[in-house]
C-alpha cells in the first residue's frame, strides 16, 4: 500500500495522518499478521515519529478497530458489487457468499482480526459497530428474500440467518485457518467449492425444525 504524501512541511495533514497510519497497521496486518503490529512499527511504516500514533490513536486496541473497521466496509462493499446485478434469491445467497469466502482468503490478516478477540467490547468503537453490521445485515436481507420466494413457514429468519453466515464463515475459515483448499474439499476451484456450499445451504433454508 502507498505511503500518503506529506505536505510541504514535511508533516502530514492532521486528517492525512490518521490515514496513513490506519493504512501502515493495514500494510503490517496483511503482510506480517495482527501479532506482529505495534504502534512504534506502524509509525515506522508510515514514516512519521514514534509519537505520531497517539495523536490519533489512545492505544493499541484503539487502531486495530480502525483497521478492522476498513476490513468490515471492504467485505461489504465486495458483496455489494458481487451481488449487485443478481436477482434470483438463491443466486443472490450463492453471490454473496462467494464475496465473503474471497475477501477472507485474499485478506486473511484483517479477516482473522475482525472477528478475533483483540478488538474487545466493538461497542467502545460505535463506527466499527456500524460499519460490521453492513454484512450481516445483506446475508439476513437476502435470507428474507429466499424465505419469501419459498414461502416458508418453517424455522425463522434469524436462525436461517445465522445458519447462513455460519456456513460461509465456518467455510472461510477452514480455508484460510485449517490448511484445507478447494482441491483436498473435493472441488475443482475456490468459486465451484463455495457454490457447492452455499447451494447446499439454499436448498434447506425454511424448512422446519423437526
Amino acid at each position: 500500500m502507498a505511503k500518503q504524501k506529506k505536505g510541504t512541511s514535511g508533516s502530514y495533514h492532521h486528517g492525512d495522518l490518521r490515514t496513513a497510519l490506519i493504512g501502515a497497521a493495514t500494510t503490517i496486518v496483511e503482510r506480517e499478521g495482527v501479532m506482529a503490529l505495534s504502534l512504534r512499527g506502524v509509525a515506522r511504516e508510515a514514516g512519521v515519529s514514534q509519537t505520531a500514533p497517539y495523536h490519533h490513536f489512545p492505544d493499541k486496541q484503539a487502531l486495530l478497530a480502525a483497521v478492522a473497521e476498513t476490513g468490515f466496509r471492504d467485505l461489504a462493499f465486495g458483496m455489494a458489487e458481487t451481488s449487485e446485478n443478481v436477482s434470483e434469491s438463491g443466486d443472490l445467497l450463492v453471490a454473496l457468499g462467494q464475496a465473503y469466502v474471497a475477501f477472507a482468503t485474499a485478506h486473511p490478516g484483517r479477516f482473522r482480526l475482525m472477528f478475533g478477540p483483540l478488538v474487545g467490547d466493538k461497542l467502545n468503537y460505535p463506527d466499527l459497530l456500524e460499519t460490521s453490521a453492513k454484512s450481516l445485515t445483506m446475508i439476513r436481507d437476502a435470507v428474507g428474500k429466499r424465505r419469501a420466494d419459498l414461502g416458508a413457514t418453517g424455522g425463522t429468519l434469524d436462525a436461517d440467518t445465522i445458519a447462513a453466515w455460519a456456513t460461509v464463515h465456518g467455510l472461510a475459515t477452514l480455508l484460510i485457518d485449517s490448511g484445507f483448499n478447494a482441491d483436498s474439499m473435493g472441488a475443482a476451484d475456490q468459486p465451484g467449492l463455495v457454490d457447492h456450499v452455499t447451494r447446499a445451504l439454499v436448498t434447506g433454508l425454511g424448512r422446519a425444525d423437526t
